[in-house]
């Protein structure tokens, strides 16, 4: 083993990674050059944009900011796992219906965020999914578009669940 890299092994949507892993290469680096998952992008690179954000055993990191060998032992999810799992089609549904994506640079991590507002804080009102989404730089839509959107999936599962808004 190089002094520069340790042998990690996790699992990435699914899979299994065991690899020698370079000790200051960044998750969301792993990621998109060695895995070739690219849904997550590199914006500021400082974690205050929220664009490189992945789940690490269910919670959303910044893959910025998060070394790969911190993935050692744990289970992690990108954009393109979740959305294999199709556990973000309503999300995907809504922004789509909403007109929520634009360029899609900050469509990844929105839309992770959005799913953790969504298991999270089901009653959330439009102030509060705004704070909620603030670790998020949108250029294009305003914010509106994408509040709208996770608005409309908790009102549909509030609604589904028989809870008054």
């Amino acid at each position: 083993m190089s002094e520069n890299c340790m042998h990690a092994q996790f699992t990435v949507n699914g899979e299994t990674v065991d690899a020698q892993v370079p000790v200051r290469m960044h998750l969301v680096d792993y990621l998109r050059d060695e895995l070739g998952l690219t849904g997550s992008h590199l914006g500021c690179e400082h974690g205050v944009c929220g664009a490189c954000q992945v789940m690490v055993d269910g919670q959303v990191v910044r893959g910025c900011l998060t070394l790969a060998i911190q993935a050692n032992g744990k289970q992690v999810q990108t954009i393109e796992g979740l959305t294999e799992s199709r556990e973000l089609q309503q999300l995907q549904a809504a922004f789509l219906a909403h007109n929520a994506f634009q360029c899609g640079f900050c469509s990844s991590g929105m839309l992770l965020t959005a799913l953790e507002i969504t298991k999270h804080h089901k009653q959330a009102t439009r102030e509060e999914i705004r704070e909620l989404i603030s670790g998020n730089y949108c250029r294009c839509t305003g914010y509106q578009a994408i509040v709208n959107a996770i608005e409309s999936v908790l009102v549909k599962s509030s609604s589904e669940a028989g809870v008054k808004v």
